[in-house]
């Protein structure tokens, strides 16, 4: 199956070797978002909540650019930095999906990017 690079002007650009969004067939496969404002590539500042509404708008931005949106999510995986956040984090999140919520595992780690505290993949299916 061949595959499609998904490339955004609307979300921050990739900062490795990897590329933002990948579609396989009827799939789109998102890299890990961290909370970098797209037009800087600068982490946004303040804790886990604004923290990942910039993280759901990244995500926002590239579903469309992928023709689909957030409803067509259908996993994420969630890494905290610290599990304590994960009810903050989950207010935030729950406002994205208005209750038609993806599948999702949430993964507690030491260390993520650019000392942010929160990243986010997600596969999208466009059917």
């Amino acid at each position: 199956m061949p595959k499609e690079i998904i490339v955004s002007n609307n979300a921050p650009k990739a900062i490795g070797a990897y590329s933002q969004a990948v579609k396989a067939g009827k799939f789109v496969f998102f890299s890990g978002q961290i909370a970098l404002d797209p037009e800087t590539g600068i982490k946004v500042p303040g804790g886990i909540e604004t923290q990942t509404k910039r993280i759901m708008e990244n995500l926002k931005a590239l579903a469309a650019d992928a023709g689909g949106s957030l409803e067509n999510i259908i996993k994420t995986t969630v890494y905290l930095k610290n599990l304590d956040d994960f009810k903050f984090f989950n207010r935030e999140y729950e406002k994205y999906f208005n209750g038609n919520y993806p599948a999702r595992s949430t993964v507690g780690v030491s260390d993520l990017p650019r000392g942010v505290e929160i990243e986010i993949d997600a596969i999208m299916t466009l059917e």
